[in-house]
């Protein structure tokens, strides 16, 4: 029996992937959690033969908690769950240690279909990402529309000042401080080599990115 431990800030996208699991007679359910913090405590204090992680988390993002399971569980396996397009993180996530990146609207058959090849002791890489992995890293970078260089925090922060939201507005929603989102703030100016939310704004709006 595969033992799962399902991370997702989402209640809807756990109970989805309860749904999903929910006739395979190898597979269990055996742990979910609405935050990195639940997610490492339960880890540390439970076995788990695969986690199924969300890439955006509300304390961290799913990078950095990808990291933390490896520090304390190097052999766990990590599956990632993306809202986001496979070119957008896919190769910094595998890359990072994780094991497959599967996207949320994808079909429950490629779900099982990745857990059972991470189980056999494989990384799940669609076609699209094994391309990513193969293209020529100078030449892929270099047609990188700027967004695609920040990280999956730094996308978050760079999404709401698109729309325009201010860096209090963002602070609270995502239960960070002020002084952190500013840091993310310029840290997205810089990687994109811009100088003020307009500049932001204007972009996103360009790029389709906003509403």
């Amino acid at each position: 029996m595969i033992k799962i431990l399902v991370v997702d800030d989402h209640a809807v996208v756990r109970a989805g992937v309860h749904y999903f699991l929910a006739n395979m007679p190898d597979m269990q359910i055996a742990g979910e959690a609405g935050t990195a913090q639940e997610a490492i405590r339960l880890i540390r204090s439970n076995d788990y033969d695969i986690v199924l992680l969300d890439i955006a988390m509300p304390d961290k993002s799913g990078v950095e908690v990808l990291k933390q399971i490896k520090r304390e569980k190097p052999a766990l396996p990590v599956l990632i769950l993306s809202m986001h397009p496979e070119n957008r993180y896919a190769v910094q996530i595998l890359r990072s240690g994780a094991s497959g990146y599967v996207q949320k609207e994808a079909l429950a058959t490629e779900l099982v279909n990745a857990i059972h090849t991470i189980m056999r002791g494989h990384k799940y890489i669609s076609p699209t990402v094994a391309d990513l992995l193969t293209a020529d890293p100078a030449s892929t970078e270099s047609e990188k529309p700027l967004h695609e260089l920040l990280s999956a925090r730094e996308y978050q922060i760079f999404y709401k000042l698109g729309k325009g939201e201010g860096v209090t507005k963002i602070a609270d929603e995502l239960c960070l401080s002020v002084k952190t989102v500013s840091t993310y703030r310029s840290r997205v100016l810089e990687k994109m080599n811009m100088t003020s939310n307009a500049d932001i704004i204007y972009y996103a709006i360009k790029q389709n990115l906003v509403d």
